[in-house]
């Protein structure tokens, strides 16, 4: 089988050919759209457009991420792992975007929060996106409290909710210690995960949303903490790290995203020996999911920072990366399953030069891709980072 877009005979909000993203893919019994926000064409100023409180926000984009299955066969039933993109002047309205999915879900699918400087549409408060299985996946850990369901999906993926260092109580934990809240939150994914049987050995992803408020001397802690809790089957899950000025509460240095896997993991590895000795590998490999680390312009051999503050140059070196990382698994672009890109705050401006570039590099079906805006990345120069992932073919 092979990965197919979602093409709606009506879809209202915009025509959605043309773009270097499509609204959705679908295989067998499995479907993952794009991120989607509020935003429509508004043919009166010949543009898309978005606007209204977070509670219309909230329902124009999950009414648009619905249709978009129900073209492909799914209902909101099916949908197993929900990704909420939040920005800095939505966070404190985000309990209007929670009552609406939980009218539309209920507590059933995983939650990830990610908390964005902003998305593209500088009016948008929320863009979201779904990923569906057949049946709805099985619920591994009923939702409680403030942490969102456990749920298995496609392929035996096993989904956990966004983990921020906030105990019980309501009190952030280890304040002022990156390190802390991460060896924190990395314990509640273990402990989760213990619970079901698996261990942080069956990580295929972790990705990192940090703040300014940590010196580079943090950071290395930090990844002493990945170093010690994260290697011990000798692999590395895929990983990206990126920064925003603020995360969900006041005096989080840190929230993580991980998840894990029922297939035994592979180490995927070009040669490239920027990652040696680094807490990540270059990709794993889970069953038929090809699992990248975030790529950013870096030399694949000395991890120098390519074409720094030149955006149209960083994403031509990222995404020849990404490309040769498919080839030398044998894949391609089209088996690319999705994309999310981190673009700096500050480069948006020149931000549509990099849709040229997919269109040279990728090619249809097109992945489903989001896009956000953070404050930040690991190295100063560095414009723009996408964590990919694809998809084996079932012969593979």
């Amino acid at each position: 089988m092979t990965l197919e877009a979602i093409r709606p005979e009506e879809f209202p909000w915009f025509p959605y050919d043309g773009f270097t993203f499509c609204l959705g893919l679908a295989e067998g019994d499995a479907a993952w759209t794009s991120g989607h926000t509020a935003a429509a064409f508004d043919p009166e100023v010949g543009k898309m457009t978005v606007g209204g409180p977070m509670e219309q926000q909230a329902r124009t984009a999950y009414e648009k991420v619905l249709a978009i299955l129900a073209a492909a066969g799914f209902g909101p039933e099916d949908v197993t792992r929900v990704t909420e993109n939040i920005t800095l002047s939505g966070l404190d309205e985000y309990d209007a975007a929670v009552a609406v999915r939980t009218e539309l879900f209920g507590d059933r699918p995983t939650v990830r929060t990610v908390v964005v400087e902003r998305l593209v549409r500088r009016a948008a408060f929320i863009e979201v996106e779904l990923h569906a299985v057949r049946g709805g996946g099985e619920t591994l850990v009923a939702s409680s409290g403030e942490r969102s369901a456990v749920t298995e999906g496609h392929d035996g993926l096993v989904y956990l909710p966004t983990f921020v260092p906030v105990g019980a109580d309501g009190e952030v934990v280890a304040p002022g210690d990156l390190a802390g809240q991460y060896a924190w939150c990395l314990d509640r994914a273990e402990e989760t995960l213990a619970g079901l049987g698996l261990s942080l050995d069956h990580a295929v992803t972790t990705y990192d949303y940090v703040t300014p408020d940590s010196s580079a001397a943090d950071r290395e802690a930090a990844e002493g903490v990945r170093r010690e809790r994260l290697a011990g089957d000798g692999i590395f899950p895929a990983a990206g790290r990126v920064e925003m000025s603020r995360l969900h509460h006041d005096g989080v240095l840190v929230a993580l995203d991980v998840t894990a896997s029922r297939h035994p993991r592979q180490k995927v590895d070009p040669g490239w020996a920027a990652y040696d000795g680094a807490t990540r590998s270059p990709a794993v490999r889970a069953g038929r999911g090809l699992f990248m680390s975030g790529l950013a312009a870096r030399d694949t051999t000395t991890g120098e920072v390519l074409a720094a503050d030149d955006l149209e140059g960083q994403a031509e070196a990222l995404y020849e990366q990404m490309v040769a990382l498919l080839e030398h698994e044998g894949l391609g672009p089209a088996d690319l399953l999705e994309t999310t890109e981190y673009c700096v705050v500050d480069a948006i401006p020149t931000y549509r030069v990099v849709a040229p570039v997919r269109e040279r590099r990728l090619s249809p079906p097109w992945p489903a891709s989001t896009g956000a805006l953070c404050h930040g990345l690991d190295a100063p120069g560095l414009l723009l980072e996408v964590f990919p992932n694809a998809l084996y073919r079932e012969d593979a």
